[in-house]
């Protein structure tokens, strides 16, 4: 198979503050092996909600594991311990998986439940205040209140 890759230096050299989804695209541009399992759904729920629900049967909830660092949600699982049970058959798989999402700025986990087999995480966009947009007043007339020219009086000195 044959794979393409892109040259992403020459945007460096002409955008300000992209670094990190520059960085991103290039990371993808360089996907691995792509493992399957366990399957995944990625919803938008809302204007700045997302729900991720994996299959994730035969795990339990001691078995899972999510944590958030920075820009990267981790979710991985691991059995606890296997049975001394001789299968003929071993069709639900319950092996060892780490799953990693690339989340954006201001992103957080807001809740995960463990239903049916399904893990189910709701994830909330929440951008800060101070980066939100804000309407300015123009003010009006020749100067803003309290910018009035002072004059600097000099000492007199006595002669």
């Amino acid at each position: 198979m044959r794979t393409t890759t892109f040259d992403f230096s020459p945007l460096f050299r002409s955008s300000i503050g992209f670094d990190r989804m520059l960085n991103a695209l290039d990371a993808a541009s360089r996907v691995e092996t792509i493992d399957n399992w366990p399957p995944y759904d990625i919803v938008k729920t809302g204007e700045d909600d997302y729900r991720i629900t994996m299959a994730v049967a035969s795990f339990s909830q001691d078995e899972l594991d999510i944590a958030q660092e920075q820009n990267m949600l981790v979710v991985s699982g691991q059995k606890a311990s296997e049975d001394d049970s001789r299968y003929l058959h071993r069709g639900i798989a319950g092996r060892t998986f780490k799953r990693r999402f690339e989340l954006a700025d201001h992103v957080k986990v807001v809740g995960a439940s463990l239903v049916n087999g399904l893990l189910t995480i709701d994830l909330k966009r929440e951008i800060p205040e101070a980066m939100k947009p804000r309407r300015i007043e123009i003010a009006a007339g020749p100067a803003l209140p309290g910018a009035e020219t002072k004059q600097i009086e000099a000492e007199l000195q006595a002669a």
